[in-house]
């Protein structure tokens, strides 16, 4: 059996990072030989299970060894320089939303897979949750059709949040970006790119100036998809502990649908009572398949591609780039604009990061 698993090292074991490598285990298609985090007695503890290598030094795990993947759970502000290392090294990579920290980092991340010719794929369990699948399916087959309304919720617990995560220079974003990825990923899953996003953002430091220099914990986005399709997000984070509570709701012209990480719920116009749908499953359920169905990508990509690779997250990003800008000069966005960067390098394995900035500034006058 052992032959046939791909040889596998986990980058970061805080946060999700532990999900990340149980879940791993789980599937039975992943040797761990490696494992790296900052934290030395965690990594010796977590590689004296295994066992496997530790590192506390995330470039000496990809350099020394010779992996078939590599699976990303670290802060995004440590992974830079050994993402790209990885993919130069060959190594498939599977790195867990966000992607990067702006649009350019993602970009070029995939860009150079393209020239490597390896897998990038990006980590989004909502699209492996039970709740969110059968939603997908429901709308595929029309089961609320002429959609003219999406609303959704994101909170996110505050407590215990690493202070790395206020500094726009490291974080990229705040509670959009690190807390609303599953949900704007859903977002255009199930419909497709806004031609506007619009937005607003704050957080609660006690005088403006301290603002400027903080990344967001509230925000608020609204979208325009055509003449008839509109979606708002709602984002904050709250001071207590637990998990995040995010949701959907979809309106149709005679049916409504409410999602949830464990519920589906389809109400129409016709009287008839709510069809529910509710799931009982945890975490390393969601992060279970979303493994199973990278690994079958890296040994089949032909028959199995990836379900969510790092081009298609391109467009969330976008999302993510223009709702920023929009926050800068208080007018509406257009993603389009951003992603037509990957259209005008097309065939290039790298491009200018400051034809990129050049690019999204011109964007915004």
């Amino acid at each position: 059996m052992a032959e046939q698993m791909l040889t596998a090292g986990i980058l970061g074991l805080g946060g999700t990072g532990r999900l990340l490598l149980e879940s791993a285990r789980q599937t039975g298609q992943f040797l761990i030989k490696a494992v790296a985090d900052q934290d030395q007695q965690q990594v010796e503890r977590t590689a004296a299970e295994l066992p496997c290598e530790p590192y506390t030094d995330y470039r000496q795990m990809i350099v020394q060894n010779q992996l078939d993947c590599l699976l990303v759970a670290a802060d995004i502000h440590l992974c830079d320089e050994h993402l790209k290392t990885a993919i130069r090294k060959k190594f498939h990579v599977l790195k867990l939303a966000p992607p990067a920290r702006d649009y350019e980092e993602a970009l070029e991340y995939v860009q150079m897979a393209e020239y490597e010719k390896v897998r990038f794929a990006i980590g989004n369990p909502a699209r492996f949750q039970s709740s969110y699948l059968a939603a997908h399916e429901l709308i595929a087959q029309g089961q609320i059709k002429n959609v003219f309304l999406v609303t959704a919720y994101s909170e996110a617990a505050d407590v215990d949040r690493p202070a790395w995560q206020s500094d726009p220079r490291l974080a990229g974003g705040g509670v959009l970006l690190h807390d609303c990825h599953q949900i704007v990923d859903q977002i255009l899953w199930n419909f497709s790119l806004p031609q506007q996003v619009y937005a607003l953002t704050t957080n609660q430091a006690p005088d403006k100036q301290q603002r400027l220099y903080l990344t967001e914990d509230t925000a608020v986005i609204s979208m325009k998809f055509t003449d008839a399709l509109t979606a708002s997000i709602v984002a904050t984070r709250r001071s207590d502990q637990g998990p995040t509570r995010r949701g959907l709701q979809i309106y149709g012209k005679e049916a409504r649908l409410t999602i949830t990480d464990n519920r589906v719920i389809l109400s129409t116009d016709s009287g008839l009572d709510d069809q529910v749908w509710q799931f009982e499953e945890t975490e390393q359920d969601a992060m279970q398949r979303l493994l199973s169905s990278f690994a079958r990508s890296v040994r089949d990509p032909s028959e199995h591609p990836l379900a969510s690779s790092g081009a298609e997250n391109l467009k969330n990003m976008a999302v993510f780039e223009s709702a920023y800008l929009s926050a800068r000069t208080g007018f509406p966005e257009e993603p389009m604009r951003i992603l037509q960067i990957t259209r005008n390098a097309s065939g290039a394995a790298s491009l200018s990061g400051a034809d990129i900035v050049a690019y999204i500034r011109d964007a915004a006058s």
